[in-house]
């Protein structure tokens, strides 16, 4: 990757009814290169005093360290700035380990305070070998064909946080993250991996698989203690991964995907992967709530009523899949609803490009239409609308 690449955004919108009631908040990761020492990349945020009509220029908040994505955005009913954000393990800035990390504003994000670390975890970062010998996270065909020969979607331990700002009495901040569940590691028998960061260099890769879980924090900002991290949910099958939490009123929403019900299910594979490498049906949306800051939760509950495939070949001329980044859920009270993206409509198929089906036997293909040409290849895909780029995105009530 050369240049500059802007991704993984967040927004918040102070709405305590304070000075600074009002002012929107936006923040996203930069980057800038993969080099033999790993990704770089750096967090920035603006400010709007106008409801949006105009922004302030971009504010560099990460100064110290080199590689950090995934910010969050919360606004406690004092009116201060939280940013969460994951800090990956980085080779430039010998930082050893992937943590948790926040910077606070006491003046509506003007100024924040140097980073601070909340906790360390080992990543659950999907990552495996191309048949080149390059390091990926996501694997499909042609050119994106791992060794492994599994199927998958880019993957990676993410932070999301959230506050309460109708809490008068409480200066928390709620946070979630995915990283691999300590304990549960075991060599992956394959080029497949998940407990290194995918973001250093190919020569720290590991073959060791494991299971992916949520976890659950809660910062004091006012004094910077913090909780130990507790399982939101812990389950002896399947992964957890992309979690969103919401707070509102003195209720916290908590939602993931979770692969529970994938009767393929094993710590040394991606999710949704057989043992062979075929894929099928193998996420579904989970959900848990909170009245008493996190102290206790309720039982999970499924919210999908259909589990789906999230490795089908859309993306990148039907070579690779993509789940995108994130879901989301919002609240007030006790009402939460959630959206997620969704592969139940999506029409399978069979690539004709693939003359020697590989190890997914064309569980992970999607309907195509292409005609053989003279010079032996074949033409782009002519049935777009067809059905086989039917990812679509769901949406539900959360309990």
């Amino acid at each position: 990757m050369l240049g500059k690449f802007h991704d993984k955004t967040a927004i918040e919108v102070d709405r305590t009814g304070g000075s600074c009631d009002g002012y929107v908040y936006f923040a996203w990761a930069r980057f800038t290169g993969n080099t033999s020492s790993g990704f770089n990349s750096s967090v920035y945020l603006v400010r709007s005093t106008d409801h949006g009509a105009t922004f302030s220029n971009p504010m560099k908040l990460s100064q110290t360290v080199h590689d950090i994505q995934f910010p969050d955005i919360s606004v406690t009913s004092n009116g201060h700035v939280y940013l969460t954000y994951r800090q990956f393990a980085d080779v430039r800035s010998s930082q050893t380990q992937d943590a948790v990390m926040y910077q606070k504003s006491t003046d509506c994000a003007r100024t924040f305070s140097q980073p601070s670390q909340i906790t360390t975890f080992e990543p659950y970062d999907a990552t495996d070998l191309l048949d080149s010998g390059g390091l990926t996270g996501g694997c499909g065909d042609f050119d994106s064909h791992c060794q492994s020969g599994y199927t998958f979607f880019r993957r990676s331990t993410q932070v999301r946080s959230t506050a309460d700002q109708l809490d008068a009495g409480n200066e928390n901040i709620y946070i979630v993250y995915d990283p691999s569940k300590p304990g549960t590691e075991v060599p992956s028998g394959t080029t497949y991996g998940s407990v290194v960061s995918g973001d250093l260099p190919v020569k720290y890769h590991q073959n060791i698989g494991s299971q992916s879980a949520v976890y659950f924090v809660r910062l004091n900002g006012a004094t910077g203690a913090h909780s130990a991290p507790a399982l939101l949910d812990s389950q002896a099958v399947g992964h957890q991964l992309f979690p969103d939490i919401s707070a509102d009123g003195g209720v916290l929403h908590a939602i993931w995907w979770d692969s529970r019900l994938d009767g393929n299910y094993s710590p040394q594979r991606p999710v949704g992967n057989g043992p062979g490498g075929v894929t099928g049906p193998a996420l579904d949306v989970f959900a848990t709530s909170s009245t008493n800051a996190g102290a206790s939760w309720t039982t999970a509950t499924r919210v999908t009523d259909v589990s789906s495939n999230p490795n089908y070949e859309q993306f990148s001329g039907r070579t690779v899949p993509f789940a995108g980044d994130y879901l989301w859920v919002t609240s007030l009270g006790n009402f939460a609803f959630t959206v997620w993206t969704d592969w139940r409509n999506t029409r399978p198929g069979t690539d004709l490009r693939e003359t020697a089906e590989d190890e997914d036997a064309t569980s992970a293909d999607v309907w195509q239409c292409r005609t053989p040409t003279a010079s032996g290849g074949f033409t782009g895909d002519t049935c777009p609308r067809a059905g086989g780029l039917d990812q679509n995105i769901y949406g539900d009530r959360a309990p």
